[in-house]
């Protein structure tokens, strides 16, 4: 395999925000390809996310059965949500856990990190997986899910086959979970 120094790259002149807010940025990229050719191209910028794939001793994940109104599709996912500024990323996640759900996860270590859609979005998902959670409360907040239900990992390739399972950060999350769990994660 090439060193980076000599692999062709694309060069970025610079970038031009076109649109922010607190949820998305819109920049106009100018980029060169290898070979000369110069253009625009549309970058889009959001916060990084964490994401938690929560298991029980029964190899059991927490899962929400959600709605999403773009696609207009209901769908099992994992809990998650934005880091916010200046906050640590594990902090996000056992948080998000406890908001959308009512569990604290336990035993959080990462387990990997993603671009869910290189090429144009700048999206940094970190994953993490904890081993455990104790029932604190109810969900706070505006309704994340209309339920929340643990799910035996071994259902989760039928789901997936079933379409039940289709996000990208659940699909990855408990993909990379089945790993750990074949691994080191039985301890």
């Amino acid at each position: 395999m090439a060193d980076d120094a000599e692999l062709t790259r694309w060069i970025v002149h610079g970038e031009r925000l076109v649109y922010d807010n607190r949820w998305i940025r819109l920049g106009l990229a100018d980029v060169e390809i290898p070979g000369g050719e110069r253009f625009e191209h549309h970058v889009v910028h959001l916060d990084r996310a964490a994401i938690t794939v929560v298991l029980d001793e029964q190899d059991r994940v927490l899962l929400m059965w959600r709605h999403r109104f773009v696609f207009d599709r209901w769908g099992w996912e994992l809990p998650g949500g934005l880091v916010d500024a200046g906050e640590d990323p594990m902090t996000t996640a056992i948080r998000e856990v406890e908001e959308e759900t009512g569990y604290r996860p336990k035993n959080v270590e990462h387990l990997v990190s993603y671009q869910p859609v290189a090429g144009m979005v700048d999206a940094e998902h970190l994953l993490f997986v904890a081993r455990g959670a104790e029932l604190v409360g109810s969900p706070e907040g505006e309704v994340e899910a209309d339920r929340i239900e643990w799910i035996p990992m071994a259902e989760i390739p039928s789901m997936i086959a079933r379409g039940d399972i289709w996000t990208s950060g659940t699909l990855i999350g408990l993909l990379q979970a089945q790993v750990w769990l074949n691994g080191r994660g039985r301890g």
